[in-house]
C-alpha cells in the first residue's frame, strides 16, 4: 500500500464537548432536514458556527448532499411521485415495526438460535443489513422534502428507536460476528452511517458512541492492513467508504487519512487475480469478469469518495488514480450500451431480477444496472479533468437518450440524488448527446470480447481456466451454467425489442440449455453444479481473439461443465455480420449435444413471424420442426440468418414460465411467462466430430437476409476442423483464421497456435493482426502468401520482417503479451 503523509490532524470531536459540537451543527442540519439552503442558516450570538467553520462538519454536510441530491424541484416530475413513493415506504415500514428479541420487523428475524458461518446463518445476517436499509428509508424520508413525513416526529422517533434496538440486540461492540462476513463489515455499518448522518442533529451523545464504537469493532483498521482477500476491489472501497465516514461522524483525522490512503492499492493494474487489468478487464472473486456488478459498486464507491474527500485535507491526490479515470472509456464503456451494462460482465447479479422482499417490484435488469453505472461515471467526472468530464457528459447523455427500453427520466431505475444529478444533465442544451462508436474490443484476460458498428452491437462471454463457467453463490444465479461457453448477445438497430432482449423476464424464463450461440450437452445439470464463487472452470487456455480494433476473429476452445463435451468455436465479427464457424464437437455423456444459432425473446406475447427459406413457419406455440438442407431463415424484428451451403436447422416456438426463485432464492415466486423461437443445430446423442457453420446478419430485413445467402462469392470458408478454422470476404478484404495447430490455410501459414486476422484496405496497406491466446508460444514465424512491398509499423514483439512476394513475420515471445493482439501494418505490393 502506497503511504501518503497524513495531513496535520485537525480538531477532533473529543477537543470540543459532544454537546457543543452537536450545537455547532445543529442549526444546519435542522434547514437541510426540511430542505432550506444551507446560506439560510447564521451564526447566533450563542457561539454556533455555520457547518463550513469546522472541517468534519463541511463533509458531513456534502455527505448528505450525496445522500439526498440536490438542485431539483419536489414538485416536479419524476421527483414529486418518486418523493411520494419514498414517503408512502417510509410510513409502511414505520407501522410494521415491532421490536422484538432478535428482530426489529417480524419478517426480518436477524437473532440467530445458531450462530456460526453455514447458509442458515448467512439468511439471519442478510436481515441485519435488510433492517438497516429500511431504517434508512425511513431516514431519508424524514429529511427529503416532499415525501409526506418530511421532518415527521413520530418517523424520527421510530427512526431513533430501531436505531437503538438493533444497536443494543446484534450490532455493538459485545457481539461477535456470523453469518456473512459482508453483512458486519459492508453491509450493515454503510447503512448505519448514513443514517447517523442523516439524522445527525437528533441522535444523543450515547447514540453517537455507540455507532461508533460498533463500526470499530466490526471494522477494524486491520481490514485494510493487506491488499488480500476479501479486502480487495470493489470490496476495499466499500471499506474505505465505511473508515472514512466513520472517521467523518466523530471528527477521528487519523480514520479518514487511513480510508484515503487505503484506497491507493485499487489503483495499479493487476495481472491476476482482484482488480483491474490493462486490457480493460476487471475481475472480483478471482475468477469472474465482473465490470457490471462488483464494477459497479467500485465505480460508485470511487466517485463518492473523490466527490467527499475532494477540497478537503484528505482529497484522493494519488497519480495513479488516472489508470481507473482511464477505465471510464477502456473499461466500462465498450459494456455499455444505450443504457444496458451487459449481463457477461455482472456475474451472478443477472438473476437478481424481481426481489420477493422488494415492496416496489421493481425489476433490476441490465439496464437498471448500466443506468447505475452511468450516473456513478457522471459524478466521477467532478473529480476528473475538464476535458474527461465533457466527454463523459456527453457519453452519458448518448446512452441515455438512446435508452427504448428503459427511461431513466421515470425515476424508477435511480435513487433522487443520482436521478437530480441526471436530469441536470439531460436538461443542459449545452451538453450533445456523444453517438454509439464503433469497433472491436478483446479482453483477454476476461476471456470476453465486444462489437459495435453502425447496424449492431455484440458480445461473447467465453471460459477458461482462468475464467469461471459462470459464478453462483448465497443461492444466487444457481442455473448460470452455460453462459460461459461462448454465449453470443446482440443487439441491432431498431430491433423489435427495443434493447430489452435479455431484460424482459429473460433469466428466469429461457432454457439454460439453449442460451444463443452456445454448444451444450443436454446432460442435465444440478443447481449450482461445479461448486460456488467461480470453482467451476474449464481445463483449458485456449480462448481469446485477434482485432485490428475495427473487425475480429475469436476462439474458444469449449469444455463442458461436468460434461465429456469437446467443441471448437470461432467467430469472425465483420461490419453486418458476424461468422459464426463450429468443428470437432464431441460427447459422450449419452446425452444430446446442440448447438444453439439463437434463442430471442418474443416478450410475453409476440408473434414474431419466422421465415425459412422464403417459406413462413406457423407462430403457434408449441411449435417445432426440422429443415435438413435449410439455406437461410429470418425472425421478423430481429434478424437473419444464412446457412452456407445448406444445414441441418431445427427450429421452435415454446412459452416459457418461469420464476426468479427458480434462479435465485432470493427471488420472487410470481410466475414469469415469455415466448421464445430457437435456431439449433442437433448434433444427436454422442456426436463425434460434429460442425456447424451459420453467418448472423442483427437486423437485417427478410430480402437482405435472402439476397446474402444468394451471394455465392461473399464468403469462403477455407477451413471448418478441429485443428483449423478459417475463412475470407474478399469484398471487405478480410481474412480470419484460428489456427488450433500450425499448418496453413488459404494463403497463411503459422508454425505455432494462433489467431490470424488480416484486413486489406483499398489505399494499398494491411494490419496483421495476431493473438496467442494460450499464453505459451515462445516463438512463431506467419507467412502470407501475398506482395508486400514494406513494413510500416510494428510491435515490440515483432523480431524480423520480409517483404516481398510473400510476407514472412517473425515474432519473439508472445507469451508474455498476455493474450494482447499484436498489429503490423504493411504497404502491399
Amino acid at each position: 500500500m502506497t503511504s501518503q503523509t497524513p495531513p496535520s490532524p485537525l480538531p477532533s470531536l473529543p477537543s470540543w464537548s459532544r454537546r457543543g459540537f452537536l450545537a455547532s451543527t445543529a442549526a444546519t442540519g435542522a434547514a437541510l432536514a426540511v430542505g432550506l439552503p444551507q446560506q439560510a442558516v447564521a451564526a447566533d450570538g450563542g457561539g454556533v458556527a455555520a457547518a463550513d467553520d469546522d472541517a468534519f462538519a463541511a463533509l458531513r454536510a456534502k455527505w448528505r448532499s450525496l445522500c439526498l441530491g440536490e438542485g431539483f424541484s419536489p414538485t416536479a416530475e419524476p421527483f414529486k411521485s418518486k418523493l411520494a413513493t419514498l414517503g408512502t415506504q417510509a410510513r409502511a415500514w414505520r407501522d410494521a415495526m415491532a421490536p422484538a428479541d432478535g428482530s426489529l420487523w417480524p419478517d426480518a428475524v436477524f437473532g440467530d438460535p445458531d450462530p456460526d458461518t453455514d447458509t442458515e446463518s448467512y439468511g439471519y445476517s442478510e436481515k441485519i443489513q435488510t433492517s438497516y436499509e429500511r431504517v434508512r428509508t425511513m431516514a431519508e424520508a424524514f429529511c427529503q422534502p416532499g415525501t409526506g413525513v418530511t421532518a415527521d416526529a413520530s418517523l424520527k422517533s421510530a427512526v431513533l428507536t430501531a436505531l437503538d434496538h438493533l444497536s443494543t440486540q446484534v450490532y455493538n461492540k459485545s457481539r461477535s460476528q456470523y453469518g456473512n462476513w459482508y453483512n458486519f463489515q459492508i453491509g450493515a455499518p454503510q447503512r448505519l452511517l448514513d443514517i447517523a448522518i442523516l439524522m445527525y442533529e437528533h441522535l444523543s451523545a450515547e447514540q453517537l458512541t455507540a455507532a461508533v464504537e460498533a463500526i470499530d469493532h466490526f471494522v477494524p483498521d486491520t481490514l485494510v492492513a493487506k491488499y488480500t482477500g476479501t479486502s480487495t476491489g470493489a470490496n476495499r472501497i466499500d471499506l474505505c467508504r465505511v473508515l472514512a465516514l466513520r472517521g467523518i461522524l466523530d471528527g477521528t483525522a487519523a480514520k479518514v487519512a487511513l480510508a484515503r490512503d487505503a484506497v491507493s492499492p485499487v489503483f495499479p493494474y493487476v495481472t491476476s487475480g482482484d482488480g483491474l487489468y490493462a486490457d480493460g478487464s476487471l475481475i472480483q472473486h478471482t475468477y469472474v469478469p465482473y465490470t457490471g456488478s462488483y464494477g459497479a459498486v467500485l465505480i460508485d464507491g470511487l466517485s463518492k469518495l473523490f466527490a467527499l474527500l475532494g477540497g478537503s485535507a484528505w482529497a484522493i491526490t494519488d497519480n495513479r488514480r488516472q489508470i481507473f479515470l482511464d477505465a471510464v472509456e477502456g473499461a466500462y464503456a465498450p459494456f455499455l450500451h444505450d443504457g444496458l451494462i451487459m449481463d457477461n460482465v455482472s456475474g451472478r447479479a443477472i438473476s437478481r431480477g424481481l426481489v420477493a422482499t422488494d415492496p416496489l417490484k421493481i425489476q433490476q435488469d441490465d439496464h437498471t444496472r448500466g443506468h447505475a453505472i452511468i450516473a456513478s461515471i457522471l459524478l466521477l467526472g467532478q473529480g476528473a479533468s475538464a476535458e474527461e468530464n465533457a466527454r463523459w457528459q456527453a457519453l452519458a447523455k448518448g446512452w441515455y437518450t438512446r435508452d427504448r427500453y428503459s427511461d431513466v427520466t421515470t425515476g424508477r431505475t435511480l435513487g433522487v440524488a443520482a436521478l437530480s444529478r441526471v436530469t441536470a444533465l439531460l436538461g443542459d442544451s449545452a451538453v450533445k448527446p456523444a453517438a454509439e462508436s464503433t469497433g472491436h474490443h478483446v479482453f483477454p484476460s476476461m476471456a470476453r470480447a465486444t462489437h459495435r458498428t453502425k447496424r449492431f452491437t455484440a458480445s461473447v462471454s467465453m471460459s477458461s481456466k482462468a475464467i469461471t463457467f459462470y459464478e453462483n453463490g448465497n443461492g444466487e444465479n444457481v442455473r448460470g451454467w452455460h453462459t460461459g461457453s461462448g454465449l453470443l448477445s446482440w443487439w441491432a438497430e431498431g430491433d423489435s425489442a427495443g434493447g430489452g432482449q435479455y431484460s424482459d423476464g429473460y433469466w428466469p424464463t429461457v432454457d439454460p440449455y439453449r442460451l444463443p450461440g452456445t454448444t451444450v450437452s443436454r446432460k442435465p445439470l444440478a443447481d449450482g453444479e461445479g461448486g460456488t464463487w467461480g470453482a467451476a472452470r474449464p481445463d483449458t487456455t485456449w480462448v481469446g481473439g485477434a482485432t485490428d480494433g475495427t473487425w475480429a476473429a475469436l476462439a474458444q476452445d469449449v469444455r463442458g461443465l461436468s460434461s465429456t463435451l469437446r467443441a471448437k468455436k470461432s467467430w469472425f465479427f465483420l461490419d453486418d455480420a458476424v461468422v459464426c464457424l463450429g468443428a470437432g464437437i464431441t460427447g459422450a455423456d449419452g446425452a444430446g449435444v446442440e448447438s444453439v444459432f439463437d434463442t430471442r425473446n418474443l416478450g410475453a406475447a409476440g408473434t414474431s413471424r419466422l421465415t425459412v427459406d422464403g417459406r413462413p413457419q406457423p407462430t403457434r406455440h408449441p411449435w417445432n420442426s426440422a429443415f435438413p438442407r435449410a439455406r437461410w431463415a429470418h425472425l421478423a424484428g430481429h434478424g437473419g440468418y444464412v446457412f452456407p451451403g445448406g444445414a441441418s436447422l431445427t427450429a421452435l416456438r415454446e412459452e416459457r414460465t418461469g420464476t426468479w426463485r427458480s434462479i435465485n432464492g432470493g427471488g420472487s415466486t410470481d410466475p414469469v411467462t415469455r415466448r421464445y423461437v430457437s435456431l439449433l443445430a442437433d448434433h444427436g446423442t454422442d456426436p463425434t466430430d460434429a460442425s456447424y457453420a451459420y453467418v448472423l446478419l442483427p437486423g437485417a430485413s427478410e430480402p437482405r437476409t435472402a439476397a446474402r445467402a444468394a451471394d455465392r462469392n461473399w464468403l469462403e470458408i477455407d477451413a471448418n476442423s478441429g485443428t483449423r478454422q478459417g475463412v475470407r470476404v474478399p469484398s471487405l478484404g478480410f481474412t480470419g483464421v484460428t489456427f488450433w495447430e500450425p499448418g496453413t490455410v488459404g494463403r497463411v501459414t503459422v508454425d505455432a497456435p494462433l489467431i490470424v486476422q488480416i484486413q486489406e484496405r483499398r489505399d494499398g496497406t494491411a494490419t496483421v493482426s495476431v493473438s496467442d491466446p494460450n499464453r505459451a508460444v515462445k516463438a512463431a514465424t506467419l507467412i502470407w502468401r501475398r506482395p508486400v512491398r514494406s513494413v510500416m509499423s510494428r510491435p515490440g514483439s515483432l523480431t524480423g520482417a520480409e517483404p516481398g512476394r510473400e510476407l514472412r513475420l517473425t515474432f519473439g515471445d508472445l507469451s508474455a503479451t498476455g493474450g494482447v493482439t499484436q498489429k503490423v501494418t504493411v504497404r502491399l505490393g
